[in-house]
């Protein structure tokens, strides 16, 4: 995942840029960059940040920054904003994308006699792609639409230019772009709660395939958006940020919302609910109504050193950051039946871990509740986890410990909370977790929570529907 931030102000936009980037950290741990225009100069810099954060790499560089527009990112993909100079004009460019076909894509540029010199890393930079594949139109929404028509997977983009800013919203709107209005001009953003402490309001939410210019004066439409949508419903599970709103549907109400949803069915006899943190802990508190028992924090996470522990490259390190960054409390759960309120299983090791944890520390019973349903498919639009294949995920491990290896046919089975083929699929993950009891929420669940019809969610990892593959 990434996310991006941009500013067209009145004045210099520095300040906003560097913290309406900062506030997007949550969603990247490898490459962050910002850029700046003036008198059609633009001053940019791109740093490394797996192993610090992104305000210890820029906060000493920014009176280097000039000018009242600008954009950054913080990328878990390329290094990026990427400058480039063509038939459109010299422009800046960051996206949040994943692209599945990009070979073919490659090789069409080069067919074209376009060249890439991105490559720092190795391979082709998939920002760059996108620029390219933009110049190839005769003009910016010519060129974007371009991108939208090829593009197998997702992309959203955001353009830095002379006359402002253009933001584009992937075709489907698998991501979301906020746009927020204040005094002194106009920011856009992945996520709504970096405009709260900038002093920016929501103005509007864009919509799918929308393409938008915008200035420090106001909002140009230059594209119209889709009927259609498909923005993930893993956002308001996992990846958003408590205080954030996607298509004005607030993050820490969907998840309060499953955790209620479950409370008032679950007839388990508990003494408390707590949360594995942090996306755990609406659901915990939903949960708790519900149910009618307290919430206890029964694990803590601890904050100040140890940061997500999906995003290491490494099992062996991913592994180990889950150990050392929840603590659990002894005195809560000594002699105690607990149920705790987690936000997926992907693998189940560090969860699995998690679980032995609290017996070791006297928990009398541990009933886990999920807030999704189980993961049977990879994701082919967000990178929502780590996991390099999808058979990495417990649930589908599962599923072909039971059928063997002719399983995948008989996967439409185990989508189904209501037959007995999920009922064993879900006990035997119990079984490897050893927990007491293990429930997930349903599809219809999270829709319900969400409050957005169900076909206008991405639901591809749950239940392997695609559009735009």
């Amino acid at each position: 995942m990434s996310g991006f931030f941009g500013t067209a102000l009145r004045e210099a936009c520095v300040s906003d840029l560097f913290y309406g980037i900062d506030y997007h950290s949550h969603l990247g741990t490898k490459r962050a960059g910002m850029v700046t225009i003036q008198d059609g100069t633009f001053y940019r810099s791109i740093h490394n940040i797996e192993n610090s954060y992104f305000r210890t790499k820029f906060d000493g560089e920014l009176d280097k920054f000039k000018g009242n527009y600008g954009i950054g990112i913080i990328s878990d993909t390329d290094s990026q904003p990427i400058v480039v100079n063509s038939h459109l004009g010299r422009f800046a460019i960051s996206t949040v994308a994943r692209i599945n076909n990009i070979k073919e894509l490659e090789q069409e540029c080069l067919d074209k006699n376009q060249q890439f010199t991105e490559l720092s890393s190795g391979q082709t930079n998939q920002t760059e792609l996108v620029a390219l594949m933009i110049t190839q139109g005769k003009d910016f929404v010519d060129g974007i639409n371009n991108v939208f028509k090829k593009v197998k997977g997702s992309c959203s983009i955001l353009i830095l230019t002379e006359n402002g800013l253009i933001a584009a919203r992937d075709y489907l709107g698998r991501t979301p772009i906020v746009v927020g209005k204040s005094d002194r001009g106009y920011a856009v953003a992945f996520d709504s709660h970096s405009f709260a402490n900038l002093g920016y309001e929501t103005e509007r939410f864009v919509g799918p395939g929308e393409i938008l210019r915008i200035t420090e004066n106001g909002c140009q439409q230059m594209a119209a958006p889709n009927t259609q949508m498909q923005i993930c419903s893993f956002l308001w599970i996992y990846y958003g940020y408590p205080t954030a709103d996607y298509e004005g549907i607030n993050i820490e109400n969907a998840r309060y919302t499953e955790g209620y949803e479950m409370g008032i069915s679950d007839d388990i006899e508990a003494d408390f609910v707590s949360a594995i943190p942090d996306s755990g802990i609406g659901m915990a508190l939903g949960y708790a109504k519900g149910k009618g028992i307290p919430y206890e924090r029964g694990i803590v996470k601890y904050t100040p050193t140890w940061s997500r522990s999906f995003m290491p490259v490494s099992q062996t390190i991913r592994e180990h950051v889950a150990k050392m960054k929840l603590i659990p409390n002894r005195t809560l759960l000594h002699g105690k039946r607990a149920v705790f309120c987690d936000d997926s299983i992907v693998r189940g090791t560090q969860l699995r871990d998690n679980v032995r944890k609290l017996y070791e520390y006297g928990a009398k019973e541990v009933h886990i509740r999920i807030s999704c349903p189980p993961l049977l498919y990879g994701c082919h639009f967000l990178n929502f986890s780590a996991s390099k294949t999808e058979m990495e995920l417990i649930a589908r491990r599962v599923v072909k410990e039971i059928e063997g290896d002719n399983f995948v046919k008989k996967l439409p089975l185990y989508m189904d909370h209501t037959t007995k083929e999920y009922a064993n699929m879900v006990e035997v993950i119990r079984q490897h977790l050893g927990v007491d009891t293990l429930k997930f929420n349903t599809l219809d669940t999270i829709a319900k929570a969400i409050g957005l019809p169900k076909e206008k969610l991405c639901t591809h990892c749950f239940d392997g529907s695609s559009w735009g593959m």
